[in-house]
């Protein structure tokens, strides 16, 4: 398990492609679980391991997830992403190049339970929900582009669903369209996370570089953007 921040009252670790954060049947091992196998190695406990999942991410996904180590922090930081304080930043490769470069994108989601996706709807349907993201294009290269994506809102699937609307389905996401086949995992990664710490009151900005699987030129232009 790869450790981007660690305190007393967090954990931020890496999540890899092709693991669900928690939630999974039982004997499916999740990102949560490892993370307090890892805990209870390096500190020995013996007895449960208090972890509270904050940040989730679609088991495709790469990325940072934070996670509290204490119910005091995990209620904070609960609220915080509940009252849309966190600043998130995903990359996303897409297919195609959108037009415009950059834009607002807003659209009603709703989830379809039997095959376990969410359609764009319109406003008065049932159980629609808004969602909204901002996007810039940082470079385009071929039949692909490397977008930087700020979602305000935190649906299902959210991110996926709305580039795949605008015609640019993220790599990888057969399940939104895309007609590239991946071993594992999407193109879409939680690339930062800004919050303000639950217990010091201090800025804290988490970042996880790329996957070395994505494209060489993808990596140089998030370095880039990163600057």
């Amino acid at each position: 398990m790869q450790v981007l921040y660690e305190d007393n009252h967090l954990l931020a670790v890496v999540k890899p492609p092709g693991v669900a954060t928690m939630g999974t049947p039982q004997g499916v091992e999740t990102l949560l679980d490892q993370a307090k196998q890892y805990l209870a190695r390096k500190y020995q406990k013996t007895g449960n391991v208090y972890l509270g999942v904050v940040s989730r991410l679609d088991a495709p996904v790469t990325g940072v997830v934070l996670m509290a180590r204490t119910s005091k922090a995990a209620s904070r930081l609960s609220a915080a992403f509940r009252d849309r304080e966190v600043g998130k930043q995903y990359l996303a490769l897409v297919e195609g190049r959108p037009d415009p470069e950059q834009a607002r994108l807003e659209h009603f989601l709703r989830k379809d339970e039997r095959h376990r996706k969410v359609h764009v709807t319109n406003s008065g349907a049932e159980d629609a929900t808004r969602a909204e993201l901002s996007y810039e294009t940082l470079v385009c290269r071929g039949e692909h582009s490397l977008l930087l994506v700020k979602p305000v809102t935190g649906r299902k699937h959210q991110i996926r669903v709305q580039l795949a609307k605008i015609g640019c389905p993220i790599v990888g996401d057969r399940k939104y369209g895309s007609p590239t086949p991946l071993k594992q995992g999407i193109r879409l990664h939680a690339w930062r996370l800004a919050v303000e710490h639950p217990v010091r009151r201090e800025p804290l900005t988490l970042r996880c570089p790329l996957p070395r699987t994505w494209p060489e030129w993808a990596q140089h232009a998030a370095d880039k953007a990163g600057e």
